[in-house]
């Protein structure tokens, strides 16, 4: 059982890795008007797939050794992130795909790029405690994304108000930017996500930041 868990973490840590580097490609092309969809793609695929793995071989722990209650929170927790983890990487093409189709936010107005490059660090920074987090179970750490979670859904609000006030930005700027800022709130989302199920699986307590 311990060399089967300690697979699954290898996985997970594996992805998160991923997720990284697709999360700040992705981010890194909207905002520099860089050719980053095919290897955001790439990597989206790699996610799915690996997801899959810890699935099969989560069910494989259970069925042939079927464990006793920590255990069996460890699995499920990690199923849990493997998801997000993969969501992550979904919303990363989102991203991507936006930009390619509509161009990037260079052309945007500069309170947008200067909204959109403030909250990404944001949402980087909490998608990187959550791959930490996991990697030592550091529950402290993973606490830590409460605090950022609300500042994330406070821009994205005030992004959308901010908008209205200014009707005549470019159409497809408003598409791009709103689409961006909308994935970018749904991978915080997922990151507190990741956070909640990394104490639950360390602690046994459940926990909601949201």
């Amino acid at each position: 059982m311990d060399t089967g868990l300690e697979e699954l973490a290898a996985l997970l840590h594996r992805m998160g890795e991923l997720t990284y580097e697709a999360i700040s490609s992705s981010i890194d092309g909207c905002l520099h008007d860089k050719k980053v969809y095919a290897r955001v793609h790439e990597i989206s695929d790699s996610l799915v797939l690996v997801a899959d793995q810890v699935e099969d071989k989560a069910f494989e722990l259970i069925a042939r050794f079927q464990p006793v209650a920590s255990d069996l929170r460890t699995i499920k927790s990690y199923m849990k992130i493997s998801y997000d983890f993969a969501r992550y990487g979904r919303y990363a093409l989102d991203i991507s795909h936006i930009c390619e189709r509509l161009g990037g936010l260079e052309k945007c107005e500069p309170w947008i790029l200067q909204y959109i490059e403030e909250m990404s660090e944001k949402v980087v920074h909490m998608v990187r405690i959550s791959i930490d987090s996991l990697r030592d179970h550091n529950t402290e750490l993973a606490k830590s994304v409460a605090k950022i979670e609300p500042e994330v859904d406070k821009m994205y609000f005030e992004f959308l108000d901010k908008l209205i006030e200014k009707a005549h930005v470019a159409s497809r700027c408003i598409i791009s930017s709103v689409l961006t800022i909308r994935y970018l709130e749904r991978i915080a989302d997922h990151a507190t996500y990741v956070c909640e199920s990394i104490i639950y699986l360390a602690t046994g307590q459940k926990v909601i930041f949201r």
